[in-house]
């Protein structure tokens, strides 16, 4: 048997929020509103006790951080602590990397030094946290280093808990995470495989579309239970996005078994189920030895 075969679902969005040396990747005010959002009371797990909470549920998990620390002026956790975790527990963790685009060609040094020396196998953005927008053409010489690696990135869309119900959202901009922006990445990076994370809300429709018209664009539908899905996106969840949709928690803010639960509740065919959970990570990971 093969490390896959014994792998029922593989999740691709998984935040590690502290690292070995304790040190979180977001302020207190940032973690305490998120924690207000989600309801989120369980401590933060460090790299290798992530690992062994998907490790016992026999589940394959993508981990990261972002890293806005122009924009917040907080330094993320340590990359370098998630990709050595990866890296001791191959067997149930998947480590990405994270750069802020803000910081020009030192984001472009640091990306290929995450790639090169790190092992990363893809990078996460959140334009939102980190204060840009994905659609300008400033940012194509990091979107095609990416593209020239052969790695995806997993970019949030759609509102945020991080400065949810805090007097102006801590001055962070929902609109830089509409997924309509990441139609122009796609089209000028047509070899980048781009994550849309999240059910985007308010902008579910954009979503989708970008999802159906860019063969390079897939969406995870982590950070919301899944009753709580828009009929239009069960519908293409179920039928003509189904080889795109991938299987994500938003891990510790929601667990995957709850997020498997309400899942099993929607009544998807099985093969649906098993191309979700399983089968597009697999594919789009290149876990097989192929490539998306």
């Amino acid at each position: 048997m093969t490390a896959l075969e014994g792998i029922r679902a593989i999740d691709t969005h998984v935040h590690i929020q502290i690292d070995d040396a304790g040190r979180f990747g977001a302020s207190a005010e940032q973690r305490e509103a998120m924690d207000r959002y989600f309801g989120t009371t369980d401590p933060a797990k460090t790299v290798d006790e992530t690992a062994s909470y998907f490790r016992e549920r026999d589940m394959m998990a993508v981990v990261f951080t972002v890293d806005a620390t122009t924009n917040t002026g907080h330094a993320p956790n340590s990359i370098d602590d998630i990709a050595s975790g990866a890296a001791r527990n191959p067997d149930t963790l998947i480590a990405f990397g994270s750069v802020d685009p803000l910081q020009g060609p030192a984001a472009l040094r640091e990306l290929e030094r995450q790639a090169s020396q790190l092992g990363v196998r893809g990078f996460k953005f959140h334009p939102t946290l980190q204060g840009f927008d994905p659609s300008a053409e400033e940012f194509d010489p990091l979107f095609g280093a990416i593209e020239d690696l052969g790695l995806p990135v997993v970019v949030h869309t759609g509102q945020t808990g991080v400065g949810a119900g805090v007097p102006g959202g801590l001055g962070l901009r929902l609109g830089l995470s509409n997924p309509i922006l990441l139609d122009d990445v796609a089209a000028r990076h047509p070899r980048l495989q781009i994550v849309m994370a999240h059910p985007s809300v308010p902008w579910q429709d954009e979503a989708l579309s970008v999802a159906t018209h860019k063969a390079n664009v897939w969406i995870d539908l982590s950070g919301w239970s899944p009753k709580y899905f828009s009929a239009g996106l069960v519908r293409a969840t179920r039928t003509y996005l189904r080889h795109k949709m991938l299987f994500g928690s938003d891990f510790p803010a929601l667990t995957p078994d709850r997020w498997l639960s309400d899942f099993a509740a929607l009544g998807l065919p099985e093969e649906v189920e098993r191309l979700v959970l399983r089968e597009n990570a697999i594919r789009l990971l290149g876990l097989d030895g192929g490539a998306a």
